[in-house]
């Protein structure tokens, strides 16, 4: 290597190495972890199931592999639920199996097990060997798809792993697996490594070296499906999965698609296999001998969606030849497949996908399905649901300006289109019941109209669009329809509309051309041609190449190709439109649709010819900029593409920079305040670039691994929205400290960011005043509110470390350590912990509240309720009262940090107002008087609870005054008869404060004490901004008249006592305390 280069190669490392430490520093800076993100659910209709299992030795444990959305379990069947899979590098699932040796041995299989057009992938099969505390990926990567996974029933290091492989391309991970090390190592032992992979496996229950293996060769496109080929079978292995052999003799002889195997638990000779066949019809089969021969049952086979979308075939333990083929609604045979019926689902979700049994209940069943989880204990006659599992999967949503608190409406899969509320004034926060069906079917994108909160658009699959009446619930179908001489509108399965941001009345919907309404969609026009490629998608190849008409073609319960999928108008210059395809064009207009201009996405560097426009969004400031979400994922490339144009889409550059491979964008949205504030959604999550697109970081703080197919920011409440496919929604509220953020900020020791108006008002009961879930269970679903009050945002450049952490991390940098000495660690066990802390400041500037926070670095937040501290007295033990609100109106947070007891200021302090949410239907008092008599009510019952403490202390000092003149003989013994009338006095003070303790005993009611009084002053005004009543205020100013007196007569007594204690003393007794 010539000198020069290799001056200039050394060069290069050392600025990498220069480099890269402060890149790290910079991402650690930059970690927004401390801005969480709040679930919504909901979990009234839930999400896709994809297998279940059932502990072999307790049947209230139980594994549920979630398509869309993780791996769940439950202890209690089904009472309360924990995710376990959050943070692996999958959330679609495809099968969960449980180790019988071992059960804490928890096998997860990650890609959904199904031929679905909306199907997540996965990065292989995981093991947990703690019962789902902790995971490992154990390989198989690129198979992306696993839908069965057997552990040897005697040998926990024997593993058989049916994966079906990619969907989108060939090659891959594919057939069936196995591994003979615990899943160090795998080796395929069937299948092979273009389009045929396993789809099911059982294993002889008798022998475990006897298996059997159904192999699906399919492939999906952006176009079209063909769900099956040569390479579909039935296989055979008697040899432990080594080698296998075809079964053929009396199996159908044309092209075969997805199978469904089971065998018989009480003959497992017998098999029965369920064979999806050409044009979505199928069959029965049964061997009565291992597979050698097999019979045709009958003409059953999966339907609705297709069989590639069902097929699973169970078994039934309890009973022999009864089948149950999941299906659209569950099919039941009693007679080995010979004939079928539907089971009873009599309010149940429809598509089943899973079912599990108990081996002790021949009546129970546990089904899976695409609104989730439901048991039976009478075979089926009736169902419970699990109404506690958020797994919704939503494609789009919109949000509204209803007041105070917005409505979030969401399209979903096979669960509607939903709408509820992103806060409450309950107690409860949201539960369930807060939401509701607006519009049935598939839910696809909505839309609301700006300022009109009772309008909704709402969409079903492939482009049916409707207007609802938000305050009727009326619903009115409003899809363009072609013209007498036109050929069918070709909609997307989620087809774009989009409300204009110059005219709240006009809408755009498009097919394979955009439609304008001026009037809410009672009429439309369409202002473009056919802006797609209008292609045959028959001729198209898959598979690999162009394929005959008599193949396993299957379009039916997918989208139209060539379509429109995408909608933005500029807000700077009406009637600037973009339109984007799913076949890869981007259309622009400059003039309401009368021209439009064509841009090949393949003519933009970066971009794959075929990439499906997922989103188009017109910049909010600058007429000539736009932003394109991109993605080729439906032909095997999971990269992230996302490209920005500054001319009108004349030229593109890319704007992904450091996201992560393996990542497809579905969404971008655009501050309305920072221009360069950008917020994208993707398959791994929600991300955020402070600086318009080059550079991104995540916004994961409590967000599970989920994909993120829709976001909206509700502008008034500066809220961030995520739609989540397969974990509801979420939101991520007040997101305005963001716009903050900048190099400058980050370098600074701390900031304190502005925050949001808070409400001022008393939480509504619902399921009860104060318990979370009412009396409701632990089952019932509740979301939180946000936090109650104020929330504040602030950021620590460093964390606070106390001495002895400060020491330990220099010891563990340090080559060697030595004792630090005695003064160091007397300093370190005396010094005070370091805290960080907002002081709460009125108009006045009086502080009223302190609040502690972290002392980590990095960005944090913090609520006020916006209440006093509470007045009781400090004691060594028992309640605390909390104090009541403060007054609406202007108040002050300011940052602070304590550091071995010196107090600093850190950063600005920011000033925000209270606001009264509400009125009453009665007038009350104003917010000042009501908070005025809250401050006398807390300074009363602050001195009830000292004179309750003093009360306490001095029946203490009375009986240790007792046994001082025990010990003191010499005193004379008319202070031992004045101590006895003493005694008498306490007595009747503690019975006038307390109340009288023989009534008490058996439940008689006394005389009203001070608690009585003040009481029910309390219950009078802690919920209510009523005011109080002359009934209140009379009560409180007796309270205050007899603590005043009762602290006279105590302060008498006490002062007695003392000379008493000074008389034992001198009379040659103890010291007695006071």
């Amino acid at each position: 290597m010539p000198n020069k280069i290799k001056l200039l190669a050394l060069c290069g490392l050392l600025l990498a190495g220069l480099w890269l430490p402060a890149q790290e520093d910079q991402e650690k800076k930059t970690d927004l972890s401390g801005l969480e993100w709040r679930s919504l659910g909901p979990a009234f209709m839930s999400g896709r199931i994809a297998d279940i299992a059932i502990h072999p030795e307790d049947d209230n444990v139980w594994y549920v592999a979630v398509g869309s959305g993780g791996v769940w379990k439950t202890v209690n069947a089904g009472v309360t639920w924990s995710s376990i899979f959050d943070g692996q590098g999958s959330y679609s699932i495809g099968c969960v199996s449980i180790d019988s040796r071992n059960p804490n041995r928890v096998w997860v299989g990650t890609g959904e097990n199904v031929g679905g057009r909306h199907i997540g992938y996965g990065d292989g099969i995981y093991l947990s060997t703690d019962g789902g505390k902790s995971w490992e990926n154990k390989g198989l990567k690129e198979s992306e798809h696993i839908s069965k996974i057997i552990v040897h029933p005697d040998n926990s290091d024997v593993i058989w792993v049916a994966a079906q492989g990619p969907l989108w391309n060939k090659g891959g991970e594919r057939g069936v697996f196995k591994s003979t090390d615990g899943g160090d190592n795998w080796t395929r032992v069937l299948g092979d490594e273009e389009w045929t992979g396993a789809t099911d496996l059982v294993i002889d229950p008798r022998d475990p070296m006897v298996l059997y293996a159904a192999t699906w060769q399919r492939h999906r496109t952006v176009a079209a499906y063909m769900g099956g080929g040569p390479g579909t079978g039935l296989h055979r292995s008697t040899d432990g999965g080594d080698t296998w052999e075809e079964l053929k003799n009396g199996l159908p002889k044309g092209p075969m698609g997805k199978i469904g195997l089971a065998i018989s638990p009480q003959q497992p000779d017998v098999l029965y296999a369920a064979i999806e066949l050409n044009r979505r019809t199928g069959a029965i089969y049964r061997s009565s001998n291992r597979g050698a021969t097999w019979e045709k049952r009958s003409d059953a086979v999966s339907g609705a969606t297709g069989p590639h979308y069902y097929q699973e075939l169970y078994a039934s333990p309890h009973q022999f030849d009864r089948l149950y083929l999941m299906d659209v609604r569950i099919q039941v045979s009693d007679d080995g497949g010979q004939s079928f019926r539907r089971l009873k689902e009599q309010h149940k979700h429809s598509d089943n996908h899973a079912m599990a049994f108990r081996a002790d209940d021949p009546d129970y069943l546990l089904v899976g399905t695409d609104g989730g989880l439901y048991e039976s204990f009478d075979l089926a006659d009736n169902w419970r649901y699990m109404a506690n599992l958020p797994l919704t999967q939503f494609y789009k949503i919109a949000v509204d300006d209803t007041e105070p608190f917005y409505n979030i409406y969401g399209g979903t899969q096979d669960n509607s289109t939903q709408g509820g509320p992103s806060r409450t004034d309950k107690v409860q926060g949201i539960q369930n019941s807060d939401w509701r069906v607006i519009l049935n079917w598939d839910g696809h994108q909505p839309a609301t109209e700006p300022g009109n909160p009772d309008i909704v658009y709402a969409e079903r699959q492939e482009g049916t669009l409707s207007r609802v009446d938000m305050t009727t619930g009326e619903v009115v179908d409003i899809q363009p329809q072609p013209g007498a001489d036109e050929d069918y509108e070709r909609f997307n399965w989620d087809a774009p509309i989009l409300v204009s941001p110059h005219q709240a009345s006009r809408i755009y919907f498009a097919s394979q051309r955009v439609w304008r309404s001026d009037n809410r969609g009672d009429d439309w026009t369409a202002i473009s041609g056919d802006l797609t490629r209008d292609e045959e998608r028959f001729a198209l190849p898959i598979m690999g190449s162009t394929q005959s008409w008599d193949n396993a073609w299957d379009v039916l319960a997918m989208s139209n190709y060539n379509t429109i999928t995408s909608l933005a108008e500029s807000p700077q210059q009406e009637g600037l439109i973009y339109a984007g395809t799913d076949d890869g064009i981007i259309q622009v207009t400059e003039d309401g649709g009368q021209n439009w201009r064509k841009i090949e996405v393949a003519n933009i560097k970066g971009v794959p010819a075929t990439a499906f426009v997922n989103d188009i969004k017109a910049d909010l400031f600058d007429a000539n900029t736009v932003y394109v979400a991109l993605d080729n994922h439906k032909y095997g490339d999971y990269q992230p593409y996302l490209i920005k144009s500054t001319d009108a889409g004349r030229s593109w550059t890319s704007i992904s920079s450091n996201l992560p491979d393996r990542n497809l964008v579905w969404r971008l949205v655009q501050d309305h305040v920072r221009p360069e504030l950008l917020f994208i959604g993707t398959e791994l999550g929600v991300y955020c670039s402070l600086d318009g697109g080059a550079e991104w970081h995540a916004l994961k703080g409590k967000f599970p691994t989920i994909s993120v197919r829709d976001l909206a920011i509700q502008r008034r409440e500066n809220d961030l929205v995520a739609a989540s496919f397969g974990r509801g929604i979420f939101v991520l509220d007040d997101y305005t400290a963001l716009r903050e953020v900048n190099a400058e900020q980050l370098d600074a020791a701390a900031t304190l960011f502005p925050t949001r108006d808070a409400w001022w008002y008393i939480p509504r009961s619902h399921l009860g005043f104060d318990e979370p879930k009412g009396d409701q269970g632990a089952g019932h679903y509740v979301a939180d509110n946000p936090p109650f009050g104020a929330v504040f945002t602030y950021y620590l450049k460093e964390g606070l470390m106390t001495a002895e952490a400060k020491r330990k991390k220099a010891e563990k940098e340090a080559e060697t350590i030595g004792f630090p000495g005695w003064d160091v660690l007397t300093e370190e066990a005396n010094a005070p912990a370091p805290k960080v802390f907002l002081l709460i400041t009125d108009s006045n500037g009086k502080v009223i509240r302190r609040v502690d926070g972290s002392v980590s670095a990095g960005f944090h937040r913090i609520a006020w309720d916006l209440r006093h501290s509470s007045p009781n007295a400090v004691t060594n033990g028992g309640w605390d009262m909390p104090g009541m609100m403060a007054a609406p109106g202007t108040y002050t947070a300011s940052l602070h940090q304590q550091v071995d007891g010196a107090i600093t200021s850190l950063g600005e302090a920011q000033s925000f107002e209270m606001k009264q949410l509400r009125k009453g239907a009665l007038e009350g008092a104003n917010p000042d008087e009501v908070a005025t008599f809250w401050r006398s009510f807390e300074k009363t019952f602050g001195a009830h609870s000292a004179l309750a403490t003093r009360m306490s202390d001095t029946r203490s000092y009375a009986d240790r005054l007792a046994k001082g003149l025990l010990a003191a003989p010499g005193l004379e013994l008319s202070q031992h008869e004045r101590f006895a009338e003493m005694q008498q006095e306490l007595a009747a003070l503690q019975a006038e404060f307390g109340g009288d303790p023989l009534k008490q005993g058996p439940g008689e009611k006394t005389n009203p004490t001070i608690f009585d009084r003040l009481f029910g002053v309390m219950r009078g005004v802690e919920r209510s901004t009523y005011g109080p009543t002359s009934m209140h205020k009379d009560n409180l100013k007796l309270a205050d008249e007899l603590i005043a007196s009762m602290n006279t007569r105590l302060d008498n007594w006490r002062r007695e006592a003392a000379s008493l204690g000074q008389a034992i003393q001198a009379a040659g007794g103890p010291w007695v305390q006071e």
